[in-house]
């Protein structure tokens, strides 16, 4: 998950081995690659290329994470797009769940709004 660049060199070494002798891991390190900087430089006008380059190579796994992009191809390219993001809201939701979970069969809704209320 690390950008090659950042590997000490010895997983550098090992990376570039693996890659060597399977050329469709190569093919897929290459467009998880340049999807992760479609991601961080907020390229996502760049998507639809990116799906057209997955779609000509034989990986099925990426046809269909690219099937799905396509489905909804404006909200992905807004959501690669803009620099705003929902992580607040999804962190708060998490958070809810969590203390849901922990309290499974053992309270109703009153003591969980409680919880919530009181963990905040």
């Amino acid at each position: 998950m690390t950008d090659p660049q950042h590997l000490a060199p010895d997983h550098h070494a090992q990376l570039t081995d693996v890659l060597a002798s399977c050329p469709e891991l190569q093919a897929v390190a290459g467009h998880v690659r340049d999807f992760a900087d479609l991601m961080n430089k907020h390229r996502g006008d760049r998507l639809p290329d990116w799906i057209r380059r997955v779609q000509a190579d034989n990986l099925p796994a990426l046809h269909s994470l690219a099937t799905g992009l396509r489905r909804d191809l404006d909200a992905a390219i807004a959501g690669l797009t803009m620099t705003w993001s929902s992580g607040p809201v999804e962190g708060a939701v998490n958070r809810i769940k969590t203390i849901k979970r922990s309290m499974y069969g053992r309270a109703g809704f009153d003591l969980l709004r409680r919880r919530i209320l009181l963990s905040a």
